[in-house]
């Protein structure tokens, strides 16, 4: 009989190591807080989802802050090397590798009130080039930039003038330019210390940034409606890790990723930005000026022409048609 239960114990146990051996962990790397909106519209879903799928035999296990690399400007490197299964980035962190993807950042591609991530899918083959050596889960676009201002009113284009103003990439720092400001590109959890300390006198981002940065502690002006276009963000995953997984975990991934991860992650940044927006209008030490359409219109016209001579510049004009085109 101990016989017998030894060797049906030994045989579970092998049966139990086989099953476990079968399990895979995907690592997700970040450089936010745990508390950043990127946890409930990107990272939770997406365990979630494949997770159900596959009965808990693939997961998602988050290293927010860095843990798995300081930098956000090496995420991308990050995950190709195989530091980190799945990567969360900003195109702007490195504007050369995504010129044609950023294309989506500038005034007037994405039309007033409509989400960017459809026009992003719909030029995949013209910007799938921009990301090598990886498999795309979420590519989306932040709601309309703002100015975030420190000790400075932006109601005209001349209240800019000199002024030092951080960009997240190559568009953005194009537009400044045009406006008459120095573009200063910095990460975004340089921002609070860069505004505290007068490094820079403002921020051009969407409003998001506000809650998630903790910057309404450091800002005190928000502009709001001047065509500054969006920024894109990206979550990729290394095409080895995904190569090697198992048929039916590699549907749970496709299942779970593309447009309707770039759609949920979308969702919730203009969630969160419209809350931002309220929660400043709604403080007495906070100005938020909302520019009519003729104060709107003179910032257009000195921002508008930097959309077509940049797609110009870089050969994009393909990619710009396809996007504008999933809006047609």
């Amino acid at each position: 009989m101990n016989r017998l239960a030894t060797g049906l114990a030994f045989a579970s146990a092998l049966t139990f190591g086989a099953a476990a051996a079968q399990a895979e962990e995907l690592s997700f790397a970040h450089f936010a807080a745990p508390t950043h909106t990127l946890t409930g519209s990107v990272i939770e879903p997406l365990n979630e989802g494949v997770s159900a799928d596959t009965d808990g035999e693939l997961t998602v296990r988050a290293y927010p802050g860095g843990e798995l690399g300081k930098g956000p400007l090496e995420q991308y490197v990050r995950v190709v090397q195989g530091v980190a299964d799945i990567v969360w980035g900003l195109p702007g962190y490195t504007s050369s590798q995504f010129q044609k993807t950023m294309i989506a950042e500038m005034p007037g591609v994405i039309p007033d009130g409509e989400p960017g991530y459809p026009g992003i899918w719909a030029a995949m083959d013209e910007i799938k080039s921009e990301f090598p050596a990886t498999k795309p889960l979420a590519v989306w676009t932040s709601e309309p930039n703002i100015f975030i201002m420190k000790d400075v009113e932006v109601r005209t284009p001349a209240d800019l003038e000199g002024l030092k103003m951080r960009v997240a990439g190559s568009t953005s720092a194009s537009m400044i330019e045009a406006l008459g400001a120095t573009p200063v590109q910095m990460p975004a959890g340089e921002i609070y210390n860069a505004l505290q300390t007068g490094l820079i006198d403002g921020v051009v981002t969407g409003a998001s940034a506000v809650t998630d940065f903790k910057l309404s502690e450091v800002a005190n002006s928000y502009t709001v409606g001047a065509p500054l276009g969006r920024l894109t963000f990206y979550v990729v995953m290394n095409q080895s890790r995904y190569d090697g997984l198992s048929d039916e975990m590699k549907a749970a991934v496709d299942a779970h990723s593309g447009e309707s991860l770039s759609q949920s992650a979308e969702e919730a940044w203009n969630r969160v930005a419209e809350e931002t927006i309220a929660g400043l209008e709604a403080d007495s030490s906070k100005t938020v000026i909302t520019l009519s359409d003729e104060e709107a219109a003179a910032f257009g016209e000195l921002t508008s022409p930097v959309t077509q001579a940049t797609v110009d510049e870089i050969g994009g004009q393909a990619a710009l048609e396809a996007m504008q085109a999933a809006y047609e």
